[in-house]
């Protein structure tokens, strides 16, 4: 048995997130167990490195299976890629060692939110992008952003309310790229908690809104409490843009 790590993309507008589950196959995992499994001739387990959510998409993804391939990577790659529907592409494949886990040895990982601020709406941005009406105040998200870095108990930010592990996490950058009336952030950290990067980018949202200000961030994170926090972005404008292992 070889173990692969494949790098992943997937539009994930008509999928329920990326983790399997018991009532439906329409998730990206169980998807690409169904076709790996064929090819494998054998049930095979891939793993994730982490879970996006419903309608949430992906540019690098990373997932790693164990299989007995006897062709080239590339080969398994074309051969997987033949097999995969059109809204779920493999960008690259390689061999891995055997003990190799794409959640557990992942070290960081970078999202990206997009919002569209315009009164027009983003026609052919609509399915990855959120539209924001109202003009956003750039340098007062960006100054509210800095809270954010470093080490801190982001509970505020999580939407699992019965969260029994540590909410304890590291951002260690957030960039904001600017493009006509699209803006991107990045957010890079070492870990992300459930719904964590859409919470952040509502809180932000809403300081660029004025309804809230920079110097309140603190006092969220304190809070340590949902109700603390601003409003949960939608799904279609985040994208998994890289996992990190080095």
């Amino acid at each position: 048995m070889k173990n692969y790590k494949v790098i992943l993309a997937y539009d994930g507008g008509r999928y329920n997130g990326w983790q399997k589950q018991g009532n439906t196959e329409n998730t990206i995992q169980a998807r690409l167990e169904r076709i790996v499994s064929e090819i494998a001739g054998a049930e095979t387990e891939v793993f994730g490195s982490g879970r996006t959510d419903a309608g949430t998409h992906a540019t690098g993804q990373a997932a790693n299976f164990h299989i007995d391939w006897q062709g080239t990577p590339e080969e398994l790659l074309s051969t997987l890629n033949s097999r995969l529907p059109e809204d779920i592409a493999g960008l690259s494949i390689a061999e891995v060692p055997p003990r190799f886990h794409s959640r557990l040895n992942a070290k960081a990982k970078t999202y990206v939110y997009t919002i569209w601020n315009s009164e027009q709406p983003p026609v052919f941005l609509r399915k990855y992008a959120f539209w924001c009406k109202k003009p956003l105040d750039r340098e007062k998200m960006e100054e509210a952003a800095k809270a954010f870095l470093g080490e801190h108990d982001f509970k505020a930010f999580c939407a699992n309310k019965r969260m029994k592990k540590t909410t304890v996490r590291r951002i260690d950058a957030i960039r904001f790229l600017y493009d006509g009336e699209k803006t991107e952030i990045h957010f890079t950290g070492n870990g992300f908690l459930y719904q964590m990067v859409r919470i952040l980018t509502g809180t932000l949202i809403e300081v660029g809104e004025g309804r809230r200000q920079p110097e309140d961030m603190t006092a969220v994170l304190q809070a340590e409490s949902r109700e603390a926090a601003g409003f949960t972005a939608p799904s279609h404008g985040l994208c998994l843009r890289e996992v990190y292992y080095h």
